[in-house]
């Protein structure tokens, strides 16, 4: 009789531990029940206003004649310094990473001796006969952008003055350069006179949308 006490003791504190546990587990969950969210993630605030926006002023065309006149030679030679690691510039130099790039304004894209051209460089060589001043320049703005699949893998000169100056000292790591045209001003003008006008548009205060005669609320 004993043992059967002692045993239903045994089986009732088990028992009721397991209840216990079952009751604070519940308990838990309604007073920490996580709350689903909307969209997975981290939230990130970014800043916005007319103080902090800046309108994308349009790349136009440079006028050759023009700034080719005025580049500054030797800040070209210093941005040439970024290719240097694969690209070699002297009068019958080897070819690297890229080809050899003594005399490339005016030769035919994709052309050098003894390089492996991309499909892309060479597909684009057959549409374009030579590097010209303006073809350069693009490229140079992002290589794999504007030829795909392009084997240059580098991000590109994002400033205009940078791609101007690199150019016209290229021009001079050349036995026979292409003649520089005569200046034509009038050509990209209307183009680079657009981008302000653009530019002052999106970072107009909305009060200029209001018709001059418009009266507060009374």
């Amino acid at each position: 009789m004993k043992d059967e006490l002692r045993w239903n003791k045994i089986f009732g504190g088990l028992l009721g531990a397991v209840l216990l546990l079952l009751i604070v587990r519940q308990g838990a969950e309604m007073l920490f029940a996580p709350t689903p969210v909307k969209t997975p993630g981290y939230a990130i605030a970014v800043a916005t206003g007319d103080a902090g926006a800046t309108a994308e002023v349009a790349d136009t065309p440079p006028d050759w004649g023009t700034e080719l006149a005025k580049a500054d030679v030797a800040a070209g030679a210093a941005v040439s310094q970024k290719c240097a690691s694969c690209h070699n510039f002297a009068n019958g130099g080897p070819n690297q990473t890229g080809p050899n790039l003594w005399g490339v304004l005016g030769r035919k894209p994709g052309s050098h001796a003894g390089f492996a051209y991309s499909q892309g460089m060479t597909d684009f060589s057959g549409k374009q006969a030579a590097w010209d001043y303006q073809h350069v320049y693009e490229f140079l703005s992002g290589p794999a952008a504007y030829i795909n699949g392009t084997k240059m893998s580098f991000v590109g000169l994002k400033k205009r003055e940078d791609r101007i100056n690199l150019i016209a000292w290229l021009r001079q790591q050349s036995s026979s350069p292409p003649a520089i045209p005569a200046p034509n001003p009038a050509a990209a003008a209307p183009a680079a006179a657009a981008a302000p006008a653009a530019a002052a548009g999106a970072t107009a205060p909305a009060d200029a949308a209001k018709p001059a005669d418009a009266k507060p609320a009374a």
